[in-house]
């Protein structure tokens, strides 16, 4: 099936590692949908959270890093796998769930930068698809607003009231209670 066809059917991992690079896509319920190339404003946002992240990290077990990377969210075989995105910022601290394709299994923390294209699927779909498979804490900035919105994995295993920081607070991570950054910095 050509990927510029309808899909009467899921998409598996399987079948999105026969297609070419470009465009990206992800897969969300089997269902792919193609990554618009992010704005210059956007890519600022996510090196800067990178750079914080990585030089937090450096040193300690666990890793970051930016899309374009792959994360298979159940870590099912890729023949059954039908969850796969690429978050704009992934931070791994399981090196066993890291292969040369990318993430098998939920990441710790992912970023996600809200932009005119993606903002429903971020604020839904992958939203409900991160507290499914476990994502312990997902970042939702809204860069015009100039805010983040936090929301933690509670026991439950579900998300919690979200936490929000604007351009004037200190932001804290909750898997990492150490690192503090300052919102004006981010956004």
């Amino acid at each position: 099936m050509s990927i510029n066809q309808p899909y009467p059917n899921k998409v598996t991992y399987a079948e999105y590692l026969t297609w070419p690079e470009e465009p990206r896509y992800e897969i969300i319920d089997g269902i792919p949908f193609m990554q618009a190339v992010p704005s210059r404003q956007h890519q600022r946002i996510v090196t800067q959270i990178t750079g914080e992240l990585y030089t937090f990290l450096k040193g300690k077990t666990c890793e970051v890093y930016a899309a374009p990377f792959d994360v298979r969210l159940s870590a099912s075989e890729d023949e059954e796998e039908y969850h796969v995105v690429q978050p704009d910022i992934s931070v791994i601290c399981d090196e066993r769930k890291l292969d040369d394709k990318g993430c098998k299994g939920a990441p710790d923390l992912i970023v996600e930068v809200l932009s005119p294209s993606t903002w429903r699927r971020d604020r839904i779909e992958k939203l409900n698809q991160y507290q499914r498979h476990g994502v312990k804490e997902y970042l939702l900035i809204y860069p015009n607003e100039k805010i983040i919105e936090q929301y933690i994995l509670e026991e439950n295993g579900m998300y919690g009231t979200p936490n929000i920081y604007n351009d004037k607070d200190l932001f804290r991570a909750n898997i990492f209670p150490e690192l503090e950054i300052s919102m004006s910095v981010l956004l």
